[in-house]
């Protein structure tokens, strides 16, 4: 293959191993889940994590972190971001990532849920999002 064909065959390689990955699982956790974990901590392990990493760090070049990300202190672009997904560039802590996130198979709660996580842990204090946050940005979609 020339290195087009390669460049090209790697490229679809990796957006379908991140469709595959990212595009959410909604399930809800099992009932032995430890009751100390808040309830958006299973929704970011199962959902976000394998990209995003178990602390937020993110992979670099590939997937931004959410670990004192100057990207959350827009609360409804985050919120869009969960639930419409993007592509294409987006600078995250002075970094630009050229990726794409697929939309999340999230319900409202479970995305107040897992944002919530996301603002109070690796390093992140913008407090909680509600319900009603998620609704509001889904209707102005």
């Amino acid at each position: 293959m020339g290195k087009n064909r390669v460049s090209l065959f790697l490229g679809l390689s990796i957006v379908s191993v991140v469709m595959a990955s990212c595009g959410g699982n909604s399930a809800t956790p099992p009932a032995n889940a430890a009751s100390a974990q808040m309830p958006g901590e299973a929704v970011y392990r199962n959902t976000c994590a394998v990209c995003h990493q178990s602390q937020g760090e993110g992979i670099a070049g590939s997937f931004p972190p959410l670990a004192k990300s100057d990207f959350l202190a827009n609360r409804e672009k985050a919120i869009l971001q969960v639930v419409k997904g993007s592509s294409g560039d987006l600078v995250v802590n002075g970094v630009k990532y050229n990726g794409i996130m697929p939309p999340q198979s999230l319900k409202d709660h479970e995305i107040a849920a897992v944002l919530t996580y996301v603002y109070s842990s690796f390093g992140n204090t913008r407090g909680a999002v509600t319900v009603d946050e998620v609704k509001a940005v889904r209707e102005k979609m």
